[in-house]
């Protein structure tokens, strides 16, 4: 049973002592665990972070790999070049004396990738939850909308996941609603979408990232220092997440990347959105298609085929209010 005093994603995770969590779709989604990461901790579970990676992990040293396809990321780890989240966030995790090792996924298809999370469970002694986190929402999408964004990350992450079934608890959260529009996501369906999980008891509802606690500043900080550590590549969504927590709003300007682009930066963005991770996968239209992918350019091809084979697209709908 739920309780207007608690987020059901809070209790969902209440049982939980050891807890996963990966960023879903790449680049700096692992930061939008952050804020949760902090909370669970202060709640007394023992939390790893993760993340589907975009860095050059082939090219690092042999001793920072789990296994296939996974690696250790430390403050400390070499890499090439200077575009590396994981190591970002893991400096920023030492400034701060918080266990500094995130975990790096390759992006390959979804049997290796499920395999990968599979070496990290063994490498954790087991978890009794894993949680997505989306910077933004396409994770949401299922298949049949106008626009998807940039769903092959997302739905590799999710297909690996939903097939964890010794895995007790599975979530997914999502952070920064609006972002994905420049993506073309229209968010009208994104809601649609939401109320058809509600209805089949899969949504888990909304809370927000309080500017004045703790998990925020401290996330303000990480976002900042990521910035920092990265400034030829700045996080958009991460940014715009930021800005919407400080109380900004509109045409915010906090990178040279998106002077073409007109933003819109709100409270909505600092909302998370909660569900359960089989009952999202579920709901998808061709997840179960991508099983056998090695490689995430199959994704992308088979996600190509499924879009060509469909009837009709939904339609984006305007907000109405």
């Amino acid at each position: 049973m739920f309780s207007l005093l608690e987020p059901p994603f809070f209790t969902r995770l209440r049982e939980a002592r050891r807890v996963l969590v990966v960023g879903a779709g790449g680049g700096f989604d692992v930061y939008a665990g952050v804020p949760l990461a902090l909370a669970l901790r202060a709640a007394g579970k023992e939390v790893h972070l993760a993340n589907l990676s975009f860095a050059d992990l082939y090219g690092l040293d042999l001793g920072v790999w789990v296994d296939h396809d996974v690696a250790a990321i430390r403050p400390d780890t070499a890499a090439r070049g200077d575009y590396f989240p994981e190591r970002a966030l893991a400096q920023w995790l030492a400034t701060q004396d918080l266990p500094d090792t995130v975990y790096a996924f390759a992006r390959t298809g979804v049997r290796p990738l499920r395999d990968a999370y599979r070496a990290l469970l063994e490498h954790l002694n087991g978890v009794d939850a894993v949680v997505l986190v989306d910077g933004g929402t396409d994770i949401l999408m299922r298949g049949d909308e106008h626009g998807l964004g940039t769903p092959e990350e997302d739905m590799a992450s999710l297909a690996a996941v939903a097939g964890l079934d010794e895995v007790p608890v599975r979530l997914v959260a999502c952070l920064g609603f609006g972002v994905d529009a420049y993506h073309g996501v229209n968010h009208s369906l994104v809601l649609e979408n939401l109320a058809a999980l509600d209805r089949e008891g899969g949504y888990l509802g909304a809370f927000s990232l309080p500017r004045d606690s703790r998990e925020a500043s401290l996330y303000l900080d990480a976002v900042d220092h990521a910035q920092r550590r990265t400034p030829g590549h700045p996080s958009i969504v991460q940014g715009s997440v930021a800005a919407a927590v400080r109380g900004d709003f509109g045409d915010v300007r906090f990178t040279e990347r998106t002077r073409d682009s007109e933003l819109f930066v709100n409270p909505l963005m600092a909302l998370y959105f909660c569900v359960d991770a089989p009952a999202l996968a579920r709901r998808n239209l061709y997840l179960d298609r991508l099983e056998n992918t090695a490689l995430m350019r199959q994704i992308s091809s088979v996600i190509e085929e499924f879009r060509d084979e469909l009837p009709h697209q939904r339609p984006p709908r305007a907000y109405p209010h």
